[in-house]
Formats: C-alpha cells, structure tokens, sequence
C-alpha cells in the first residue's frame, strides 16, 4: 500500500511560503464544498483541501490514495487490485464497500461521479491535472443529498499563461509503468484558456492474477464570454483492463500473501471498463449580488466483469443470473443555482436556492461464465434487463453573519430517488422479477459558528442524512435468486458534530468531535465469487474525534499530523443469516466491520521551491474487523516511507526527478479487506518493500 505524500497534504492549510518571513503568517485556503467560497478557518465543519501540486511530488500519479491518506477522518485504501477499485470512507460511511464507492459523494469538476443511486468510481480522475481536492466530513454533507456521509470534490486546474507542454515517465515495483503527457495555457487576453492530459499506466500487479492496464484522459476549456459570463466545458475518458485476484484466507495471507484465490485463476475473473463523459458549465454575474450557474453533464459507461461463482451453482439454479456481469449505463443531469448576497438586520446574508436532476438508465445483462467444460468464457444468457433510477432535488440554503463574530448557516434539501426494473429475461423457472420502488427524504442541516478572536474559532453542526440502496446492492437477492432485491430499505442518519480551529505557528490546528445514529444501516450479507447480496442490520451508534495540524516550521521545513479515533458498533441485534440459527446472530454491541478505531498519521519534509528536497512519513491502522460476528480481523500496523527529490530550473526547462521507497520496514498487512466475504476469504494483502521512481520535465513557450 501507498502512504500518502507528506508534501502533499501540508497543502490542506498553507500554501507555498518558503521565505522565513513568512512565519507567522497563515494564508487563506478558500474551500467552496460548503456552496459558499470560505477560507478553510471560516468554515463551520471539518474541511481539507490538498494542492493538487503537491499531490503529484513524488508520486505515481494513479491512485488518489498515494496524496490522501493523511486526511482525518477518511480512510482510503488500495486494494491492489484495479478490477474493485479503491475503498474510500469517511466517517465510517462507505466501510461496508466490497468494490466501488459507497455512502459519499464523488465529484470532478462539479459533475457527479457518483450515480444517482450513491454509487461511485474514482477510475476517471486524472491526477496530474489536479488543482484542488476538497474533502468534507460531517453533517455539512447532507446538503449533498442521497448517499453524502462525505464529500471528495476534485477540480482540473485551469489553463493559464503562455503555452506549456509537460512529459513524464513513472516506474515502480511488479513492473509499474506511467507515461504522461500535458498541455496548457492560454490566449487572447486570457480569455480562452485549456488543459489537455493523457496518460497510460500498466502493472504486472503485487499479487498472481492482478495486473492491469489503464488508459485515461482529461480536457479542460473555458471561455470567458464577457465580463459577467464564463462557459467551461470538461471532458474525460478511462479504458481499464485489469485482472481480479480476489480475497484470500487468514492462512493464504500469511503463507502466500502474493498468491490469487485458486477460483480467481479457473475461472479468469478479471474486468474491463470503458467511459466518457462531459459536462458544460455557465456561470454569469447578473448583478453585484446576484449570480447565476447551470451545469449540464451526460456520460456512458460499459462495464463488464467476470466472476468465480462456480458452474454447477449456475446449473442448478433457473433463477441464478450467471457469472459475467455486462453492464451498459447511460446518465446525465442538471443542477440550476441561484446565488444572492443580502443583508438581514444589517448583516451580510447569503441565500442559495437551487434544484439538481440525475438520471441513469442500465442496461444488465448475465452470462454463464462457462461453455461446457470450458470455463472463463462467455456461455449462455441468463440475465436480461432495464433498469432506470432518477431523483429530483430541491434545495435552499443560507449563511447570515448576525453579529461581527458569529455566523449561522442552515440548509435543507428534499431528495427523491426512484428505481424502476423491467425484466426481459422470463422462462421457465425464472419469473418476471420487474418492480419499482421510490424513496423520499427532507434532509435539514444547521451551523453556528463563533469566532472570540482572530486565531480562534469553535462551531456545532447538526443534520440529517439518508441512504438508499445502489443498483448494485439491490441487483442479488439472498439464496441465488435472480431479480432486484427491493426489499432492502435506505438508512436514515442524524449527525452532530462540535470542532475547534486554531491558527497555531504558521499552520492550522483543527479538531472535530462527532457522532452518528444511524436507522437501518445497510451492511454486506456476505460475498462469495465477486457477488455481494446486503441487508438492512437495525440501529448503530459511530462516535468519534479528530484532530489534525499541518503547516511551516522554519524555512523550508514542513509537518504534519492527523488523528482519528472512531468507534463504531451496532445498537440493535440481528441475524446475519438463516433466523433459525442461532450462531447468525450478531449481538447488539458489536463493532461494524471494516472500521479502524485507531489511525495516525504523521509526517516532515524538506521543500524548497528547487533543488533537493526530501521527506519522511508513517502511518498507524488499528485491527478492524472483517465481519459482523467479530470473530477475524486483520491486524494492526505501522508503516513508514521516504522520499527525496532533485528540481532543475533551466532557462524555459523545469525537470524533476525524485525516489520513494514505501513500506520501508518490509511489513506484512492486509491493506483492505472484503467484508463478510464467503468462506472466509477476507484478506486483500499490501505489498512489501517497494519503489517508485520518476522523470518529468516542463517547456514553458
């Protein structure tokens, strides 16, 4: 597993001031993840924002957990392996995921990548041409709507200045390789400007059965059409192909932590994904304090993925919906905003009123993953049909400065999600499985911030928020059975929060205390051959604390440290499994699986604008548990890693170059884990001892 960048995550709160003069001086970050552009210290909830520069120093550029993992409250981990994607959660919320991302909010440049049913993929983001990412935690979130426990907003940078061209080359451990290319700049009086970038990375893969090969691209251009208006239009494109070496036993990851799932190599799995997508952005000033935005996206996306569920299952079964999973999704939206600045009682009031559509249309078909006695290959259909999903979501929101050192904020949105599943594969044994269901929720959320001096600041936050079930959780029904398992319900949860901010040295102190109830928390029922069925598992209680710093020390010096605590366990018994069986039952008191109670991470560096620059960081992950019973975890662990680098600056020519070895102390850990996979085969392993090394350089016309 990759740590995160040191240098990286020092830009949460300070931006380059490498002058000793600068001590002292924090300079503002401006978060807009709250709908109200902010400097971080300003904002009434707990908020990162990390230079999309400093994420790529030293880095291999591909997955968003190299630059990430030092933010509090989240926790990212690469699976090493592409076909499942990374595992992202905040707060707890998405910890359930066996692939993708679940129960937050995924967006690039403002276009969701997450579905309209809560779905995400973190596939598309094209690192190197990052500028910001801002990542929100807390009540703050339910302003996102459906599935927005927390919120990754990514933004492309902007083109500017005279034109320049970048190239680089990456290389790493089990044959990694990364070629980049960029461009940017500007014209006609900057009113044009655009950013082109492409890259191709490919891995053998730490593990048998896990290479992959993915290609990406990302385009940038905005107009700015006069001086009121501006129109921006982004444009990205992923072709992956990855191999899927899927989970292993406790006593496979001790003995072989390189070794696949022996199904995994007999049956092939392995997944391709093919998408692209666009969006348009307008943006117009109407008058001193008024403002307008609408942004339009579509995009498409073709996934199909082949699984290990073994043939005499698919053979006995007329319901059974086959082992490949071939998925064709079209999806689009519109968000409208209106933006007025005010005043109430002689205050500065800002009011935000605005109305979101999403829209996805699936087309699912299942395939035996066998012909005969052959198996990995496409066999016979056993699974065909549409399935639509939409939500509507109104929303207002404001922030009224009511006296000179206290701010109130409060936003509500009515969220509406409606599912709909035509099935065109009826037969013999195999009945018409069509249904619909429709969620509706109004999601409150309320801020109060106090500011007693210039360096300090303490705020609460309260909201409510709701899950409702994805495509793909709802896609199996328990026992084998085929059709849409619309009997799942979406979990409702209140969060509060109460945090501090402190301007301390030249960096910012923050720390949040917070819990969650949660009312039918959707959790896994089990994984077996890359099926994952889940149910509804009562009542639960997270509660936790965060505290984090980063900033200057002296000159060139940088450091940064990040806590998390987060307890986490299940307030109502349940069965895991058949009712009449008393060893299902899971205890009320339990912890939820695929949480750390426990994770540090800490970091110093040495960064001058050029010439040698190097760094040292170490990360602490508690055991977490791998299922509901709390009968297996994976254990707890340290790693450390170190980086150095050399920048040239010469005439036109910026060339960098820099090493990083990871996991320094060769340990052996599981990096994720599959939670309530079937027959025990919990453990994703990370790699030992490892490099990454890399070249690029910058032509400025």
């Amino acid at each position: 597993m990759t740590l995160a960048c040191s240098q990286a995550v020092f830009a949460q709160t300070s931006t380059n001031a490498p002058d000793s003069a600068a001590v002292g001086t924090l300079a503002p970050v401006v978060v807009t993840s709250t709908h109200v552009e902010r400097p971080v210290f300003d904002v009434a909830a707990s908020v990162n924002v990390i230079d999309g520069e400093l994420m790529r120093a030293d880095q291999m550029q591909v997955n968003l957990s190299e630059s990430l993992g030092g933010v509090p409250g989240l926790m990212i981990q690469n699976r090493q392996n592409y076909a499942q994607d990374l595992q992202l959660s905040i707060r707890g919320f998405g910890s359930r995921s066996t692939f993708g991302v679940r129960g937050i909010r995924l967006y690039v440049d403002g276009i969701p990548a997450t579905m309209p049913d809560g779905q995400g993929q973190t596939s598309n983001i094209d690192i190197a041409s990052i500028d910001r990412v801002e990542v929100l935690r807390g009540p703050f979130s339910a302003l996102y709507g459906n599935s927005s426990g927390g919120v990754v907003q990514v933004f492309t940078e902007d083109g500017s200045g005279p034109p320049q061209v970048s190239s680089s080359f990456t290389a790493g451990s089990d044959n990694q390789r990364r070629y980049g290319l960029k461009a940017s700049g500007s014209a006609n009086e900057e009113r044009l400007d655009y950013l082109l970038s492409t890259s191709r990375y490919t891995t053998d893969g730490y593990r048998d059965h896990s290479a992959a090969r993915k290609n990406l691209a990302n385009a940038k251009l905005g107009l700015q059409l006069n001086d009121d208006s501006r129109l921006t239009l982004v444009m990205n494109s992923v072709d992956l192909k990855a191999d899927d070496p899927q989970g292993l036993t406790y006593e496979e990851f001790i003995d072989d932590p390189r070794s696949a799932a022996p199904n995994a190599l007999l049956y092939d799995t392995r997944k391709t994904v093919k998408q692209t997508q666009g969006g348009l952005t307008y943006e117009r000033r109407i008058d001193a304090n008024n403002d307008l935005r609408l942004m339009a996206y579509y995009g498409q996306r073709k996934t199909v993925q082949y699984l290990a569920i073994p043939a005499a299952t698919q053979k006995n079964n007329p319901d059974h919906a086959g082992g490949i999973i071939d998925l064709t999704r079209n999806y689009g939206g519109a968000d409208l905003r209106w933006t007025s600045r005010l005043a109430l009682a002689g205050q500065p009031l800002t009011l935000i009123g605005g109305v979101a559509y999403d829209t996805l249309t699936e087309d699912r078909l299942g395939y035996e993953n066998f012909v005969g006695d052959q198996l990995g290959v496409q066999g016979d259909l056993r699974r065909k049909e549409v399935n639509e999903l939409w939500n509507i979501d109104p929303y207002v929101q404001a922030s009224w400065q009511f006296a000179e050192r206290w701010t109130l904020d409060a936003g509500l949105r009515y969220s509406t999600v409606h599912f709909n599943s035509d099935d065109r594969y009826i037969t013999d044994g195999n009945g018409d499985d069509s249904g619909s269901a429709r969620y509706s929720k109004l999601l409150p959320m309320a801020a109060l911030r106090y500011q007693p001096t210039d360096d300090f600041s303490v705020y609460a936050t309260v909201g409510r928020g709701f899950e409702t079930p994805t495509f793909n959780e709802i896609s199996y029904r328990p026992n084998d059975l085929s059709g849409l398992n619309f009997g799942l319900r979406p979990s409702v949860n209140t969060s509060i929060e109460v945090g501090a901010k402190a301007k301390v040295g030249n960096g910012l102190l923050t720390a949040a205390l917070f819990q969650t109830r949660t009312e039918d928390e959707i959790v896994s029922a089990g994984s077996d051959g890359g099926r994952t069925t889940y149910r509804n598992a009562g009542s639960t209680l997270r509660n936790g604390f965060e505290l984090g710093w980063s900033g200057d020390i002296v000159r060139h010096w940088r450091a940064q440290f990040a806590y998390t605590w987060l307890d986490a366990t299940y307030r109502d018994s349940f069965y895991a499994g058949d009712a009449t069986d008393p060893d299902n039952l899971v205890p009320a008191g339990n912890r939820i699986p695929g949480i750390a109670r426990h994770s540090l991470f800490a970091a110093i560096a040495w960064t001058p604008p050029k010439g040698w620059r190097a760094g040292v960081e170490g990360r602490y992950l508690s055991k977490l548990y791998v299922n509901d019973s709390n009968d297996e975890a994976t254990p707890s662990y340290f790693t450390a890693a170190v980086h150095a680098g050399y920048l040239w600056q010469l005439s036109n020519w910026d060339v960098n170059a820099f090493a990083r070895i990871d996991n320094v102390f060769d340990k052996q850990y599981a990096g994720s884990a599959i939670i309530n996979a079937g027959f025990g085969r919990y453990y994703e392993p990370a790699p030992g001892r490892n490099w990454t090394a890399g070249i690029s350089a910058t032509y400025r016309f």
